[in-house]
This record gives C-alpha cells, sequence and structure tokens, in this order.
C-alpha cells in the first residue's frame, strides 16, 4: 500500500475521517500521525477490497450505510460490517496473517442499533 499524505488527502476526507483507504493507496489528513493502529485498520479494508474486487465493495459499502442510515443515523458509519472488521481488529498488527476469508461477513448480521 502506498500513504498518501498531502492536501489532496485533506480535500478528499470528509471532516472527522483520519484516513481512507482505494487500494492500494491510503490517504491520510495531513494532520494525523498515520499509527500502526491505523495502518492496520486501513489494511483490512486494503484485503476486504481485495476479496470482493474494487467497486463491488464500495457499492456494498454505500449500500450499507444507507440501510443503517436509516436504522440510527448516529451510528450508521460504525455498524458497517466492513467497519466493524475493522475496528474490532486494528490493534492486532497480526490480524491479517490470522484472518480468514472474507471476516467481514460475520458482522453483517449485526443489523439492529445497540
Amino acid at each position: 500500500m502506498k500513504i498518501v499524505q498531502n492536501r489532496f488527502s485533506d480535500w478528499i476526507l470528509a471532516r472527522g475521517f483520519a484516513a481512507l483507504t482505494v487500494w492500494p493507496f491510503v490517504f491520510v489528513r495531513t494532520d494525523t500521525e498515520p499509527t500502526r493502529q491505523l495502518l492496520t485498520h486501513e489494511e483490512i479494508h486494503a484485503r476486504q477490497q481485495l476479496e470482493m474486487l474494487w467497486l463491488p465493495f464500495f457499492v456494498w459499502y454505500g449500500a450499507e450505510w444507507l440501510v443503517r442510515l436509516c436504522i440510527d443515523r448516529h451510528t450508521a458509519y460504525r455498524r458497517i460490517a466492513f467497519e466493524q472488521e475493522a475496528y474490532r481488529n486494528d490493534w492486532n498488527p497480526n490480524y491479517l496473517a490470522e484472518r480468514k476469508r472474507y471476516g467481514w461477513i460475520k458482522h453483517i448480521k449485526q443489523w439492529q442499533a445497540k
């Protein structure tokens, strides 16, 4: 993965987001330190994108976000299955070596807001 940290990164990232992966690039805000945890989180997204192929990943991501937005707009982003997998495992630098393919699928069932 290639880390891009410049004014373009600041321009494409919505306020409140530190990084965005569009395989093979990770866009990081200029005021954000790319920590090991942040990079692991983004590497998980890169693996998800490779598994699903690039375009289907973003279509699914957007569709799931819209459905969850209708359920609870405050937690929609954090309840996306891709984000659930990444947030629950970004602390573990060995996660990708241990991860089963399509590890995000088990998080789809958590439709209801908690």
